[in-house]
């Protein structure tokens, strides 16, 4: 795991390009402590930095940037192939000779000798590289299939940029920084910025699972390799037959093999383990791999509510982990918000970024790998929305549009409080908290059109983003409209095809890179593999979810490993008591961001709704915790990083 960069800009000056790229990658020095590279081609007007992580071949033969054998290819390099040892072997039978025993050279000779375009659809891992083709005067810039590794690219002037992190772009003096409205719109509404976008007008993510090359003439052209609506389709025009014990069999198979290949490291390695069953699954079939003690890290916190800290250590004891646990306090956490405008240089708003972050640095201290169950929900129906979607549509989709818009404007007429009055009659103890918030949340839903309607109103927070950024225009970042969409009718398959290309890798794999990568921790995800994603939109939906019950198949699997009763129970978020901090501990840093003469005068955002939905909040009307911490994360990243507002 490694941070990379690099400019391409024919007939610049040699000197100062290479002072660039040196700047570019000292930025980046968090996701490689272990040791930097320059390259440079100064009659070709390109340059590459690398920072490593030394994961494996620690020797000096997996040092980056790296030159093919044929010297034709130069390449910087993230992430980690796991299925290098098959590549190896079969570029060996073919009659290539390697120098070490990196993944590194094992991708840059297969790029060589196989082609870019034949080559990304062999690999199984996490990825993005920048490769430089000195016979043909070629950049290609490529992405792993789902988004586990960011790559950003952009243009400063005539140079084109490329980075692991925004943050390196502002080292090229030409760097634009005019902010894009438009993405922040999105953002808004969903706690982050959607691919391709970035905050920047003309900064770009590149789209997992494609390449990117850029031209000689200044022209680009970007190619998929993979995509989760073609995988999906196709897993399902071959699905499983066999029986449920037969599947459960192949899923405990299947995961074993991804697990084993990715705990192929030279350096310490372990296993985030929130006792959840994403997590318990992926560290039991990792203790099933080996006689020692695979280390094992949660972090717990002392309100009840938000502490998974306890099942994780019944899991353990269970399987026999080495197992590390830290208990948080309030301040513990608290402390990392002025941080987090810095480790997430594009706005994130997901607030399990704060646990995320302390777990990862509780466990790097003790090793340098760890696995991560993320992806398990998307894949087996974990989430909770998808059984509130499907419920909610079943009881109002009978309903004529008409109707539904004139029942959820009815309800939206008596104001919040007015509806908290009218429950008082209730006695407390039947009485739910927030009435008022819960009837207007219920309206929303009740008002909309259509199935992907209630979707797109479950994952977002601000409901007219738009109108809180002066000329903005939201763009749609939901793939509803994707021709692919008519092959899942199934409402929760919908669901689930939309989250494993917005919301998982806009949020949750951004959410684990930044964190971990911040202190210097790798972190893998097992679920994530192809061959896992494919398998599991191969099974048939009963094998997923049974009623309110979501990850059927996986639940089996880890029944073989770990006692049911450790495992059932509510599912819980990776959250931190966000509504309760903003009016407590966190009001006068709130309160600083969110002042309104502060917004008036940056001249993006219109301060009306957020100091209207601030007071709501304070006085305990409604809870605004996720759209305000939306409006908050913006504004500490606009004090932090350089931008210009036109």
């Amino acid at each position: 795991m490694c941070g990379i960069a690099g400019i391409w800009a024919p007939n610049s000056d040699a000197s100062m390009m290479r002072d660039i790229v040196q700047g570019m990658t000292d930025s980046l020095y968090r996701r490689g402590p272990d040791g930097d590279g320059i390259w440079q081609d100064a009659q070709a007007g390109v340059a590459f930095g690398h920072r490593r992580l030394a994961i494996v071949d620690l020797s000096a033969a997996g040092h980056q940037p790296m030159i093919s054998a044929n010297g034709r290819f130069a390449m910087t390099y993230n992430g980690e192939i796991y299925n290098f040892p098959q590549l190896r072997k079969e570029l060996e039978d073919e009659g290539v000779q390697f120098r070490g025993h990196s993944d590194s050279e094992v991708l840059l000779e297969a790029l060589g000798h196989w082609g870019i375009e034949s080559t990304l659809p062999r690999l199984d891992g996490m990825f993005a590289f920048g490769l430089w083709d000195n016979l043909k005067r070629q950049l290609h810039l490529a992405r792993d299939h789902i988004g586990i590794k960011p790559l950003y690219w952009g243009r400063a002037g005539t140079a084109v940029l490329f980075a692991s992190e925004l943050k390196a772009f502002h080292l090229h003096p030409e760097f634009d920084t005019r902010l894009n409205k438009d993405a922040i719109s999105s953002f808004l509404r969903f706690n982050y910025i959607p691919q391709p976008a970035t905050i920047y007008q003309n900064t770009h993510k590149l789209t997992p699972g494609t390449f990117a090359t850029f031209h000689q003439d200044g022209r680009h052209t970007v190619s998929t390799y993979w995509s989760a609506f073609d995988a999906a389709i196709a897993a399902r025009e071959a699905p499983f037959e066999g029986t449920e014990t037969q599947a459960v069999d192949a899923l405990e198979s299947l995961l074993g093999e991804t697990v084993r290949s990715q705990m192929i490291s030279d350096v310490p390695l372990g296993a985030f383990l929130s006792g959840g069953i994403d997590s318990s699954a992926i560290v039991a079939l990792m203790q099933a791999e080996q006689t020692n003690k695979v280390r094992t890290f949660s972090i717990g916190f002392h309100e009840e509510e938000y502490d998974e800290a306890k099942h994780a250590k019944a899991v353990a004891e269970h399987l026999g982990t080495e197992h590390t646990e830290l208990y948080v306090t309030a301040n513990d956490a608290l402390n990392v918000v002025p941080d987090l405008a810095d480790m997430f240089d594009e706005p994130l708003a997901d607030s399990s970024q704060i646990p995320t972050y302390l777990v990862s640095h509780m466990t790097r201290e003790h090793v340098t790998v760890s696995l991560s169950g993320d992806g398990g929900d998307e894949l087996f129906g974990g989430y909770n929305r998808y059984f509130w979607a499907r419920d909610i549509w079943k009881r109002i989709g009978w309903a004529p549009p008409g109707v539904r818009r004139a029942a959820a404007l009815g309800i939206k007429t008596v104001s919040p409080a007015a509806w908290d009055m009218v429950a008082a009659i209730v006695p407390d103890r039947y009485r739910p908290p927030q009435v008022g918030d819960k009837a207007h949340k219920l309206a929303g839903l009740i008002g909309c059109e259509n199935r992907d309607a209630v979707y797109r109103h479950l994952v977002s927070h601000w409901g007219t983003p738009d109108q809180m950024v002066p000329g903005a225009r939201e763009p749609d970042a939901m793939f509803s409209d994707h021709p692919a969409m008519a092959s899942f009718s199934d409402f929760t398959e919908r669901m689930q095809i939309l989250d494993l290309q917005t919301y998982l890798p806009g949020d949750i794999l951004t959410k684990v890179d930044r964190s971990s990568m911040h202190t210097s921790l790798e972190a893998r995800v097992p679920y994530l593999s192809p061959s896992l994603i494919s398998f599991a939109w191969s099974l048939p939906p009963q094998l997923k979810i049974r009623g309110n019950i979501g990850k059927w198949i996986l639940r089996e699997v880890l029944y073989r490993h770990v006692p049911q009763e450790l495992i059932e129970r509510p599912k819980m978020g990776f959250g931190v008591p966000i509504a309760h901090w903003l009016r407590g501990p966190l009001r006068p840093w709130a309160e600083h961001l969110l002042d309104e003469k502060r917004m008036r005068d940056q001249g993006l955002l219109d301060p009306r709704p957020i100091r209207k939905a601030w007071d709501e909040h304070l006085s305990g009307k409604r809870n605004w915790q996720y759209h305000l911490w939306g409006v908050l994360m913006l504004q500490a990243w606009l004090t932090r990083w350089p931008h210009t507002i036109d």
